[in-house]
This record gives C-alpha cells, structure tokens and sequence, in this order.
C-alpha cells in the first residue's frame, strides 16, 4: 500500500505542476495602467450575475385555502432554466415577481430543459402572509467562487483577475449582468487527487475589490471600487509576449490566509500564437509550493507571472468550479 501511494504521489506531481499561462498579449485591452499598475496574487470572492433564472427546487406556497405549488401542478421542474414569461424575457429573478404581479388572464413559461423549449401554463397563487403572487420555485441568477486577482489598474480604476472565463459544465462561457467581488481569505488547502484536481478553501470577507463587468477568454475584468487602498501593493511594469523567455520566472499567490507570497518556476514552452491565448506553459520548482498543494491549485488561477521584473502573465488551466451552496436562492 505504501508502495502505491508514494508513486501515485510522484505522478500527481507531474500531472499539476505543468500548467497553460496567458500573456500579458492577452490583456492589453485592459492593461492601461501605466504607472498606475498594481501586482495581484491575493484572493478573491466572486458573486457572479447571470443572464439565466434557474430553478432549483420546487416548493409549496402557503394560500388562505391551503398549500399548492403550481409550479410543480405546470410540470417545472429542478434545473429548468426560465427563459421568458408570456414572451418577454426572463434574465433575472426579479423579473418574475415583476411579470406574475401583471393583470394577466394566463401565463405562460418558456421554459429550457435539456437544451430543448417548453411551453408550459403557470397559474400563480396569492401567497395568505404577503399577499403577493407566487408560483412556488426556488430559483438562483447568480454564481459564485473563488479566484485570484492578477492586477490593479489604479489609474484607470480596472482590475484583472481568473486568467481564464467562468464557464458552464458544458465549457461555453457564462453571460454576466455584472456581480460584486470581495476580498478573500484562504483557510485551507485541499491537495489534488487522481481525477480531481486541488483546490483552495476560504471565505468571503465584506470589502469589495470592485464590481464585475466582463467575463471573457482572459478571465474577469471589472471596475475597482472607489478608495481602493493600493497602500501595500506592488508597483509593476509589463512586457509583451516577445520579452518572454524560457528560464526562471515568479508566481505570486496566497495559499493561506491574504499574504501574497513569490513562488519558482519554470518558463519550458513559448508559444506566441496559441489560438486559445495560452502563451507560455509553465513548471512549478517551488518545493514550499508542492508540498503545501501539489502544484497548481483551483482558486490559484490568475496568479500573475513576472519574469526579470516585469508581469507576463497569468496562471491558467482547465478550471471547474466549485460553487458554494448557498447562492441567490429566492421563493417567488
């Protein structure tokens, strides 16, 4: 037995610590910082808002005749998405509240399930203790998880951060209306295993980093909350993808608590014209690193990258991920 688990444990290293990194080529669209550029490596918490209204669970509403859910009388069911609502379309959940309180004669839901359209008659119900209407679903439009920050942009008020997009199970990217993200605090490592990576346990603490804006290729991009304290950050210049060389390189990241902390590695692959913006492939050498997590980490993504003193870029990899339970759950 302990044969086997010391050599699984050498082939879990070579499996984490050879990850992708996106150049600094990648950012320039939002890298406008100049000498206003800040170097990132600490943590952070995102509150993502979608564009679709999931539903995720099916409840009763409490009437003066009884209990009923005519959602669940309609057929919807946990993990329909609600698209629209008489035609018009659905993209939060506010929005059904506001459509159901409507003098209409009936609705009707447009409802995406397994990727096909349903159309499905919904007869809200008046709720005895609000008075309101209810249809009897408990649904989410916002997501939520833990990343790293790359950069500050003091002077045009930006931050960077992921190095890589929020996407669905499915890999296509997550449409946002925008989100909050605070700063973090790391608690705990969990160390990666056969067939599941590592990741970084913490918290959300009630500072904000900013708002979010885009989620795009290169990661989460928003505005920087006003007054953003830069105080104990460092000042950092960037180079393009030609700077880059294979050699010795930095990570900056924080595995435990907010202390951002510079780790080793190695530059092994150069690649100036990856079709996925994946410019470089690094190694991790950093022995504290390894045998803290093994490697490259969830929740260590968008960890920046400096090379001769300079950013370059972010850590990035196939990145699911781990949603906390308890998100945006709403009874309507």
């Amino acid at each position: 037995m302990f044969y086997g688990k010391k050599v699984f444990r050498t082939l879990i290293l070579i499996l984490v610590t050879i990850i992708c990194a996106l150049s600094m080529s990648t950012f320039n669209a939002y890298a406008e910082g100049g000498d206003g550029l800040y170097l990132g490596g600490f943590p952070a918490g995102f509150v993502l808002d979608t564009t679709k209204v999931e539903v995720v669970g099916i409840c009763e509403v409490l009437t003066t005749k009884g209990t009923c859910s005519p959602a669940r009388d309609a057929g919807i069911k946990a993990g329909d998405i609600i698209a629209k609502i008489n035609g018009e379309n659905v993209t939060k959940s506010a929005d059904i509240n506001e459509f159901i309180a409507r003098d209409y004669k009936k609705f009707e839901f447009t409802i995406i399930r397994g990727g096909e359209e349903l159309i499905l008659n919904v007869n809200p119900v008046k709720e005895r203790t609000s008075g309101g209407d209810r249809i009897g679903v408990l649904v989410k439009d916002s997501i939520s998880g833990l990343g790293t920050v790359t950069y500050i942009d003091k002077t045009n008020g930006k931050f960077a951060s992921l190095g890589h997009p929020v996407t669905e199970n499915n890999g296509n990217l997550i449409k946002i209306n925008g989100g909050t993200v605070y700063n973090g605090l790391i608690y705990d490592v969990k160390c990666g295993v056969r067939g599941t990576p590592g990741e970084l346990r913490g918290v959300f603490e009630s500072s904000q980093i900013g708002k979010a804006e885009v989620n795009c290729h290169c990661g989460v991009f928003g505005k920087l909350a006003d007054g953003y304290n830069c105080s104990k950050l460092t000042k950092i210049s960037t180079a393009p993808i030609e700077e880059v060389s294979i050699g010795t390189a930095y990570i900056y990241s924080t595995v435990y608590g907010k202390d951002v902390k510079t780790y080793k590695i190695s530059i092994v692959k150069v690649d100036k014209h990856n079709k996925d913006n994946r410019n470089f492939v690094i190694k991790v050498d950093d022995k504290e690193l390894l045998e803290k997590t093994g490697g490259i980490v969830q929740g260590m993504s968008g960890s920046p990258i400096v090379q001769n003193g300079k950013l370059i870029g972010a850590v990035t990899h196939v990145f699911v991920i781990i949603w906390i339970p308890a998100i945006a759950k709403r009874h309507f």
